[in-house]
């Protein structure tokens, strides 16, 4: 992994520049210029397409996947030729694509090659939180006594019924090891209480950890009956060094952005960030909204990639990394979008882009028939390319029907 730059290193502030007014000395870098990337950077324009999911899932520095549909979707949209067989085959055939919690307390599917990075720059941290929550919670909510020796005992015997399997649902792991069974109760005396069991709880945070892995789901691959299996061990990586890493590839991919941006999208705190900022050596620009970083040699039109012109359409799925890449959108996300675009959670559903900036929505329907609607004038041109994009994502589809897990005001009202 590329240790941060030189002369980062040397210094090591955990600072990077800041102005209060905007410097003139810094160069300036427009929306359209940031939207002009979006084609080539995220594989979306037709002629930067992958021919593999890995190299889809490291351009945008992992897929989302708490929606099971969405790396399918999201993949398919950036592969040459489309298909939800590619997807497996990385997933759980040759197993290139593993799902971590991480970022943002969010799956993602990251590839083999970047999971150490996630790993120890967010990852286990996440999971020592989920367990110390765990534990609080069977400690003080389930029906039977659990303190810390018991959890550790109960993890053993899981992690040993999954390897007698091979690989097990939770359900198939609650046969060998009954504690799963018994029941935490969540948010009680509240008019939402729940009632969880210790297994639905449990071995999420095992994979959290590291131990398990999620196997091709029982059903069709939008189904979330995942199977677990053992997890070969990832190895340990300074944490210092993963967050430069992790930001570098963040910004390589989604810069120019924000200090804000990356601090939301990785989940850090403000310090960490700022670190992690300084120790790649990020170099300043200035936005709209303020000040902007990018990798060293990578401000638009200072030796930047070219052909960042082409045109393109693209219908992405809910939680796509593009559209949930940044914190401030205003440059490519029309305000008076968010209300029909989002759930009530902040999560965005799918929607259609034209040349960088989101422009509609779409939805599958009951027939199958992929539906979509501009919420601004597109133009002959762009109405042509989305239509071609549609017909491109029902032909993959096939008999699949899709209905996001976040459903939004546009997509029911195109499915209803």
């Amino acid at each position: 992994m590329p240790r941060p730059a030189n002369r980062t290193c040397q210094k090591m502030t955990g600072t990077v520049p800041t102005v209060g007014p905007m410097s003139e000395s810094l160069p300036r870098v427009t929306p359209a210029q940031r939207r002009a990337r979006l084609g080539r950077r995220h594989l979306l324009a037709p002629s930067a397409r992958a021919a593999g999911v890995e190299e889809v899932a490291d351009a945008v520095v992992g897929l989302h996947a708490t929606d099971p549909a969405t790396v399918y979707l999201s993949a398919c949209a950036r592969l040459r030729e489309p298909g939800a067989g590619e997807v497996e085959r990385a997933l759980y055939e040759d197993v290139s694509l593993v799902k971590l919690l991480s970022m943002r307390r969010t799956i993602f599917a990251v590839t083999t090659e970047l999971a150490p990075v996630v790993g120890s720059s967010t990852a286990r941290a996440i999971a020592a939180r989920e367990r110390a929550t765990l534990l609080k919670h069977l400690r003080e909510r389930a029906e039977e006594h659990w303190d810390e020796a018991r959890l550790a005992e109960v993890e053993k015997a899981v992690l040993a019924a999954v390897a007698a399997r091979g690989e097990a649902t939770t359900a198939e792991v609650a046969e060998d090891v009954p504690a799963l069974r018994e029941r935490i109760v969540m948010a009680p005396g509240k008019s939402y209480a729940a009632r969880q069991t210790v297994g639905s709880r449990l071995l999420r945070l095992l994979a959290s950890d590291g131990h398990l892995r999620r196997c091709r789901p029982r059903g069709s691959w939008t189904s979330s009956l995942y199977p677990w299996a053992p997890a070969p061990a990832l190895p340990d990586l300074p944490v210092r060094e993963a967050k430069a890493e992790l930001a570098r590839r963040w910004l390589a991919a989604y810069g120019p952005a924000t200090e804000a941006d990356l601090k939301w999208w990785a989940g850090w705190t403000a310090t960490d960030t700022r670190r992690a900022l300084a120790d790649v050596g990020a170099e300043g620009v200035a936005l709209e909204e303020g000040m902007g970083y990018v990798v060293p040699g990578d401000v638009p039109g200072d030796g930047g990639p070219a052909g960042e012109d082409e045109p393109w359409a693209a219908l992405l799925p809910a939680l796509d990394p593009t559209a949930m890449g940044w914190q401030s959108r205003g440059w490519y996300l029309d305000p008076d979008h968010v209300k029909p675009l989002f759930d009530r959670s902040g999560n965005i559903g799918p929607t259609v882009w034209w040349n960088g900036r989101v422009v509609g929505g779409w939805a599958q329907r009951a027939d199958g028939e992929v539906v979509w609607r501009a919420l601004t004038d597109v133009g002959r041109e762009a109405a042509a390319a989305v239509a071609a994009e549609a017909a491109r994502l029902s032909g993959w589809l096939g008999e699949v029907r899709v209905t996001p897990r976040f459903r939004t005001p546009l997509e029911r009202e195109l499915t209803s």
